[in-house]
């Protein structure tokens, strides 16, 4: 028997902590250890662009609690790649990443695709390693691969030079083979500190329980349902903690959101950051005199903006939540006479009848609120949310903003979005991730009873372009992803809702004249986005009426290849640009456009 390339070290390495999808764009020297992988029978889902493969991994290592792992060439790969670095990074998604680099003997002599990946990594990942022999391969794979994982997770990276992947191992057993790497173990909270705070929820008058999407990545869904329906405490989910508990659930405040955060007086948060999405903490969205009591596995987040340190628990929720349940014992918070309860439920009714009136608009071309209910209407009656059998993505603001209220979802990690980062170009790489999780050959991720899961990625125009080239890798892999592309012709907004308009202010831009023109917000009218998917030997729907909306949905969901439904929307021209999640301010605040 040939004695073992470096290639092959790494592929069996891998294969023995227990990999067994990689997400990459292949090249020398690297594309040897993408088929040294497939050889010993791991999938290898082969990009356009490092971004949306590093994206696909991070998305992995959230939907299965294991890193995903991303390989690439040096160089300009790298560079590519660091968007999702940065993506696994601040949303703590677990992430391997592997690269390739120059012969070790040419480094500074300007080699092919030279780049000290190292020195530009090493402040963006928790560990970066460059193995410095064959043998010592196994370890580096293991350590960094661990390292991601174990604590707040994060991206490692391994720099392979080109000489190491292609030389060949003299003696065999000097090389100590990577080993199964067992979960992370999980620490609770000592009984002094557990007794105070089950103090402060049994005292509250307003009491909330924040769900983030940190409890989803923890598998922490049990436990915190058997708190929530033990003590009676409203809750309200991030948009990507949506789940975790059902959408469905009496207690939930999500419909009443502004409510919620300005009335509670003693908020427990399970696995969220007081970061933009929840204001940081900060009155007047808060109650400024509430008491921020944060569980995180991170000490770090502790007493971050308006935390309270001393109230703060450093623990795996899955060990914390049950302890605070049990220290509560058969203590339920009495919603019958609750002032805090009854501005809840008018919050709610009058909320949710707004949407319904907007969702009710015969207005033509459709409105995002209008195509989203017709959408969520139909894929109701095909797969009821309890089944757990559509997992949802969605990027975009407008699109994102707007549909994270219109589709439930009864089960943790079930919806993906631009998350902490605000991440625009993740939806389809997060859409391959999705399918790899739930639908592919090894299907580490699980939620809910259904096995399989049609993954629904909707789209804001500008979000698709970000990496719409994606389209032919689903269908390369026959993967059957159902995309809405809402095409209102631009960033956040279009120019106009009439051709001869557009093509009269497209002229003059073209001409230099600077009046009447198009704008830096601008993209191209009525884009046919579904004939990607045509070409690519997928299914394509251009709609503009509900009805055409509404059997496009019901087809594009029982194809068995990928779908793009191109929905034309009203371009929203005149509105003001800014991002739901930073409207307003505080008192004396001048409002502005946020981009």
């Amino acid at each position: 028997m040939a004695p073992p390339t470096g290639a092959q070290i790494i592929a069996r390495s891998l294969r023995d902590i227990g990999v067994t999808v990689i997400f990459g764009i292949v090249g020398i020297p690297v594309v040897e250890i993408a088929e040294e992988a497939i050889n010993l029978g791991i999938r290898f889902i082969g990009f356009r662009n490092e971004q949306a493969a590093g994206y696909a991994a991070s998305a992995y290592g959230y939907l299965t609690g294991r890193p995903g792992v991303c390989l690439v060439v040096g160089g300009p790969g790298v560079l590519h790649a660091m968007a999702g670095l940065g993506n696994s990074n601040v949303n703590a998604f677990p992430l391997l990443l592997l690269a390739g680099s120059s012969e070790t003997h040419l480094v500074s002599k300007g080699a092919f695709q030279e780049l000290d990946a190292i020195s530009l990594l090493t402040p963006h990942t928790k560990l970066a390693l460059r193995p410095t022999s064959l043998e010592s391969i196994p370890d580096a794979i293991q350590r960094t691969y661990r390292t991601s994982w174990y604590g707040r997770p994060g991206t490692s990276f391994v720099d392979l030079p080109a000489d190491l992947i292609k030389s060949a191992l003299e003696e065999v057993e000097n090389v100590t083979e990577a080993a199964p790497i067992p979960d992370a173990p999980k620490g609770g909270v000592e009984e002094a500190r557990l007794f105070k705070i089950a103090q402060l929820i049994k005292a509250a008058k307003a009491p909330l329980v924040v769900i983030g999407k940190g409890a989803a990545y923890a598998r922490a869904e049990g436990v915190i349902r058997e708190l929530i329906d033990k003590t009676n405490l409203p809750f309200l989910p991030t948009p990507m903690g949506k789940g975790v508990v059902s959408d469905s659930h009496r207690a939930n405040t999500a419909s009443a959101r502004s409510t919620a955060l300005k009335e509670a007086d003693v908020v427990l948060i399970l696995g969220a950051r007081l970061n933009w999405i929840l204001h940081f903490g900060d009155a007047p969205k808060w109650n400024a005199a509430a008491k921020l009591i944060q569980v995180d596995i991170s000490a770090e987040e502790i007493g971050q903006n308006q935390g309270n340190a001393e109230l703060g628990i450093v623990g795996d929720l899955t060990v914390v939540v049950s302890q605070l349940t049990q220290s509560l014992g058969n203590w339920s918070y009495s919603t019958t006479s609750s002032p805090y309860i009854q501005h809840l439920s008018d919050s709610k009714s009058k909320n949710e009848s707004a949407a319904a009136f907007k969702a009710s608009s015969s207005k033509n071309p459709l409105t995002y609120a209008h195509a989203f209910s017709v959408i969520e209407r139909t894929l109701r009656r095909l797969s009821l949310p309890e089944s757990a059998g559509i997992v949802y993505i969605s990027e975009g603001a407008n699109t994102m903003d707007i549909s994270r209220s219109v589709f439930p979802v009864s089960h943790p990690r079930l919806r993906l979005d631009a998350g902490t980062y605000a991440t625009m170009g993740v939806g389809l790489g997060y859409a391959i991730a999705a399918h790899a999780a739930y639908n592919g050959p090894a299907a580490e991720g699980n939620s809910g009873p259904a096995r399989r899961k049609k993954v629904v990625a909707l789209e804001g125009d500008s979000a698709f372009g970000f990496s719409a080239m994606e389209i032919e890798t689903m269908a390369r892999y026959g993967m059957d992803v159902l995309i809405f592309v809402m095409n209102n012709g631009g960033v956040y907004h279009g120019d106009s809702d009439d051709a001869e308009e557009w093509l009269k202010m497209q002229t003059k831009t073209q001409e230099g004249t600077h009046e009447g023109g198009l704008r830096s917000t601008s993209l191209g009218w009525e884009v046919g986005y579904e004939k990607i998917a045509e070409a690519c030997g997928g299914t394509g729907y251009l709609v503009r009426t509900p009805e055409d909306l509404e059997k496009a949905t019901m087809e594009g969901f029982r194809e068995k290849k990928v779908c793009v439904v191109n929905v034309i929307i009203e371009s929203g021209k005149g509105g003001k640009l800014e991002f739901g999640w930073q409207a307003g301010g505080g008192k004396g605040k001048k409002k502005t456009a946020k981009l």
